[in-house]
């Protein structure tokens, strides 16, 4: 079992930024992929970026591609999700998930933080 707790969201002006993280703990995430999920109100849960906690490519959904950056630090078993030039459609909540890299679907889930970004 893979334990996810998300920290980090809030209110901010559009422009601004926020860093939202994702400590993972009940065991080991190496062999994970981790991503981040966001759900606005009245709309389907989509993508947003995703990586190999052990390395390798990073995937970024086009909607926040340039703006997101997804980074881990591995002595705090964390992952982070830096968002700037936020923008008002960019006001979900926001998720994250790991799966392991053998597997498509995503099993374990965090709570949750809120984003919201005003205009």
């Amino acid at each position: 079992q893979v334990q996810l707790v998300e920290s980090g969201g809030g209110l901010v002006q559009a422009g601004g930024s926020l860093r939202l993280s994702c400590a993972a703990s009940g065991r080991t995430v190496n062999n994970y992929n981790m991503g981040w999920f966001r759900q606005a109100p009245g709309k389907e849960r989509e993508f947003v970026a995703a990586f190999r906690w052990s390395g390798g490519s990073t995937y970024y959904a086009d909607s926040v591609k340039g703006r997101f950056t997804i980074s881990r630090d591995d002595a705090k078993n964390t992952a982070y999700l830096q968002m700037n030039s936020l923008k008002p459609e960019d006001t979900a909540v926001y998720y994250c998930a790991a799966r392991p890299t053998y597997s498509t679907r995503y099993d374990y889930w965090g709570q949750g933080t809120q984003v919201t970004v005003s205009s």
